[in-house]
């Protein structure tokens, strides 16, 4: 598993998107969030990157901005104020988060299907067991 993260660089260096929109790691992670739980609150979203709320106010302002996030009051509970992605928000994450699938079908044509499966196998057991063990 040491070498996991050195594989990992070089397959993400070469199978990365390319994007204009440079976003800091702290606007990628509260977009991962957002998209992870339907409903996030700044107050949330504050306490898990252990941010003071201002701090995670004025990056919430920056996505707003950047039309990558809106803010919405809850229907459960009008004092409640949730912030959601919008589409743009949506595109601006995977482009930011996943690999790109035109590249990832020109590496899989170029592999067998038995290589092919080993790796979709490898890497729905990583993510379960990192699932698993991370997800609080």
């Amino acid at each position: 598993m040491l070498t996991l993260n050195k594989h990992w660089e070089t397959i993400y260096f070469y199978l990365r998107h390319e994007y204009e929109e440079n976003l800091s790691h702290q606007a990628i992670r509260i977009l991962q969030m957002i998209s992870r739980k339907e409903a996030q609150t700044i107050s949330n979203i504050a306490a898990k990157l252990h941010l003071s709320h201002n701090t995670a106010s004025e990056h919430i302002k920056r996505l707003i901005q950047k039309e990558f996030v809106v803010k919405e009051r809850s229907k459960q509970d009008e004092r409640v104020v949730i912030v959601k992605l919008t589409e743009i928000g949506q595109q601006a994450l995977a482009t930011h988060t996943l690999l790109d699938e035109a590249k990832l079908k020109q590496l899989g044509e170029k592999l067998s299907k038995e290589e092919n499966e080993l790796i979709q196998s490898a890497f729905e057991l990583l993510a379960k067991e990192a699932h698993d063990v991370f997800s609080h």
